[in-house]
């Protein structure tokens, strides 16, 4: 670190006006298991959300900064330590802000996404900090589009929700000319992470690996090909709701979760495609089982190996419902991942995932579309172009049709 910014982090840590805390374990897997640098855009997390209403520039800024100011994780940067980084949470700072007129040549669908592509493939500065920008692309008074690109050290997908909810909730403060801050979070992201490291004590690990030194056993990789740069191959498809009331049923039918049931059938599928019977996936989990958790952003999701051998003699739903049971033992049997690597001897190593290839995620966070008088705002994700993992298939569950009409997206990530 330069002499300058170590004097004046110096200062502001002598002022109290900045505060340093360890890593939250899972912002360690980020350092030290992950198979991509944590530098790699392929750990930002990208959103858009469409506004339509007439929205100033003064507004949107004052909205973003109350947000700021009650989220402590858009106040964060991280600084290299003896052993290993940590986190320093300023006690008040600006907003990382962006209003851009956009011209008419550059408010066609297509031009929007090449400028948010844009904000969303640029670098952070881990010590300068914050790990967050956003842009408003102004197509007209009442047509906008905001940019979030935010680095999954400070947020996981139900964080969006979460930005979501707040910012529109600061927005009304500030139409309505309100001084009064956000309320403060029930539970600050570094009181959380001190919670689970006060739980997470060596012995308790050590009870818990003895069930993945067991589970584990034996298991292998499939793949000896290392995750390369450059952009994968998707898919995206829906599910027809047809399709996706059926399988509630037959989870219902077979007594297993819906999760169960979307898990099971990808690896049978999985499984034919593939050829292989024995298969260990990643799956998150979102790991705020408290409500005081549930208001605050933060990287809280954790992730959860979970084994599925497929016996091609046993009929489909028993298939189910023994992949439900070991689910349903791995899920209690969970330690953190980074916890679980070190304990298991994985060694980190570039371009590798330790223990799993593949991801399943059922994404069925919280994801609030926003209408009020004048004003209506819709959230939709995007992805930076660059892969984690040897393949992954992820489900998004949108709650935001009518009725039982749910529909799903699908993707799968090959890296070139």
């Amino acid at each position: 670190m330069p002499a300058d910014q170590r004097a004046r982090l110096k200062q502001w840590l002598d002022r109290g006006e900045a505060q340093l805390h360890p890593l939250t374990f899972p912002q360690r897997e980020l350092w030290e298991v992950s198979p991509v640098p944590v530098e790699d855009n392929a750990n930002h997390i990208c959103c858009l959300i469409d506004v339509h209403g007439l929205l100033t520039e003064r507004e949107c800024r004052a909205a973003i900064q109350r947000v700021v100011d009650r989220q402590e994780v858009l106040r964060l940067s991280i600084l290299p330590g003896k052993e290993r980084p940590l986190q320093m949470i300023r006690k008040s700072c600006g907003i990382n802000f962006e209003f851009r007129e956009v011209a008419p040549n550059d408010a066609q669908p297509e031009a929007i996404e090449e400028l948010a592509a844009e904000i969303f493939r640029a670098p952070f500065d881990f010590v300068q900090g914050p790990l967050y920008r956003a842009a408003d692309l102004r197509r007209a008074a009442n047509d906008h589009v905001l940019v979030f690109a935010i680095h999954h050290a400070i947020a996981d997908g139900w964080s969006l929700g979460v930005l979501v909810q707040d910012l529109f909730a600061a927005y009304i403060e500030v139409v309505m000319g309100s001084s009064e801050a956000l309320p403060p979070v029930p539970q600050t992201y570094t009181a959380w992470g001190a919670t689970e490291r006060a739980f997470w004590q060596p012995a308790v690990v050590e009870q818990r690996v003895e069930f993945w030194r067991t589970k584990l056993a034996g298991s292998r990789r499939m793949w000896n090909l290392p995750i390369t740069p450059g952009p994968p191959k998707r898919w995206l498809s829906a599910i027809p709701a047809n399709l996706t009331n059926e399988t509630r049923e037959l989870a219902r039918q077979t007594s297993v979760t819906f999760f169960s049931a979307l898990f099971g059938a990808f690896q049978i599928a999985f499984s034919e495609w593939s050829g292989f019977d024995d298969l260990v996936v990643g799956t998150p989990v979102a790991n705020r089982t408290r409500q005081t958790a549930r208001e605050t952003m933060g990287y809280y999701a954790g992730i959860v190996p979970l084994r599925g051998q497929i016996d091609r003699s046993r009929v489909a739903a028993d298939h189910l419902r023994a992949g439900h049971q070991q689910t349903i033992d791995s899920f209690a049997n969970a330690i953190p991942f980074v916890e679980l690597a070190r304990a298991l001897g994985e060694q980190s190593e570039a371009g590798y995932n330790p223990l799993f290839e593949v991801r399943f995620a059922l994404q069925n966070h919280p994801m609030p579309e926003v209408s009020l008088p004048n004003l209506s705002a819709r959230l939709s994700m995007r992805s930076t172009g660059t892969a984690r993992f040897q393949l992954g298939c992820e489900i998004t569950e949108d709650r935001r049709r009518s009725g039982s009409r749910l529909a799903f997206s699908r993707e799968f990530v090959f890296p070139t």
